[in-house]
This record gives C-alpha cells, structure tokens and sequence, in this order.
C-alpha cells in the first residue's frame, strides 16, 4: 500500500477519523437530527491528537526524508478538515444558514487552508536551513479552535439560541483573520501543552455540566 502506517502518523489519522465523525453528527447522521456537541466533542479529540502528534513522530529518529516530508503533508490535510472544515459544518448546524452567514462559512476553511499551505512552505524550507525544532508560529495555529470554540460552545445557553448563531459566525470570523495575519506566537512546549490539555480538560467537563443541566 502507498503512504506511511507507522506509530509517527496514527495519532494524525485519528485526529481525522474523529472529525469526519464529528461532521457526520454535526450533519444529522444517523437519524436527521443534528449533534453539535458532539461534533464538538469530537472537535476537542482531534485537538488533543493533534497536540502530540508531533512529539510522537520525533521520538522515530530514523525517519527518512519522506517519512519527515509526508508526516508534514498529511498533518497538515488533516488539520484542514479537523480545524477549517468541521467548524463551519458546527456552524451551520447550529443555525448559521443565512446569506449573511454564508462568507463567514466559506471564508473560515479557506483562511485555515491558506495558514496551513504556507506553513507547509516555510516549514519545508526552514527545514533544509536546520534540524532545530520550530520555536515560533506565524498567525493564529488552527489548532487553537480545539480550545477556543468548545468554551464559546459552553455557553450556548447563557447567550440564547437565536443569538448563538451570531456570536458563533463573529468569532469564526475574527479566527480566521487571525489565522492568516502576520503575528508571531511562541510555539508552546511541553508543560505549557499539558497546561493546555488540563483546560481541555475542564472545558469538557464544564460543557458536559452545562449540557446535562439545558
């Protein structure tokens, strides 16, 4: 078979197996009736994948460069559809399904596309300049809607169903200029990743109390 199916890529493909089902409930999948919070459950495994994914595939010090070069490829199509894709799927699931909120929709997926292409690029090209790790992101990573948008989604009965919408469409759209402005971020290591799992952690808690008591 073509591609790579070592230990280094599955948490990657997980990531993806999580968020198509994440899209097949945010859609109505089984039974007609949509399930945004289990897409967007399933938009905080991916996260959680996503977070370790390449810390994994670095602990294979024998990978050779197509290993190194497919392990970038495939992560980033994969964040595409976890980060860009299932969040606008989210939203229109949750009532976003006017014209107004038609360009956020589109615009969302595509901004998190242009990020992770040119990251691809710079992370190709920095790559063949040094074998040091990144030390620093540019723009808004997509991954950080795994976090961002589970928290706004907590409070889905505070705001109001006919405003959630909204608020929902206003944020996607400040994340995804943010995705493609020129800013630097500190790319976070080891403790600050546990620190953002332990508020993943309690994210998810507080979402399951906030829907148990709806």
């Amino acid at each position: 078979m073509i591609g790579f199916y070592n230990y280094t890529v599955i948490l990657t493909y997980m990531s993806l197996v999580s968020s198509i089902l994440g899209i097949l409930f945010a859609s109505g999948i089984p039974d007609g009736t949509p399930r945004p919070t289990i897409a967007i459950i399933c938009l905080m495994v991916s996260g959680l994948c996503d977070m370790f994914d390449g810390k994994v595939a670095r602990t294979k010090k024998d990978r050779s460069e197509a290993e190194k070069k497919f392990g970038i490829q495939i992560d980033s199509l994969c964040d595409a559809v976890c980060f860009g894709v299932l969040p606008a799927v989210i939203g229109y699931s949750i009532g976003m399904r006017s014209w107004i909120d038609a360009p956020i929709l589109v615009l969302f997926p595509l901004c998190a596309v242009i990020r992770l292409a040119y990251f691809n690029v710079a992370e190709e090209e920095r790559q063949q300049q040094t074998t040091e790790v990144r030390k620093v992101y540019e723009g808004l990573p997509v991954t950080s809607v795994a976090l961002i948008l589970p928290l706004l989604y907590s409070f889905y009965k505070d705001i109001g169903k006919d405003c959630f919408p909204e608020v929902y469409g206003t944020v996607m759209l400040i994340i995804a200029i943010a995705f493609i402005t020129r800013f630097k971020i500190k790319k976070p290591g080891l403790k600050t990743m546990f620190a953002f799992l332990g508020i993943g952690v309690l994210e998810l808690l507080w979402l399951l109390y906030k829907t148990h008591t709806r």
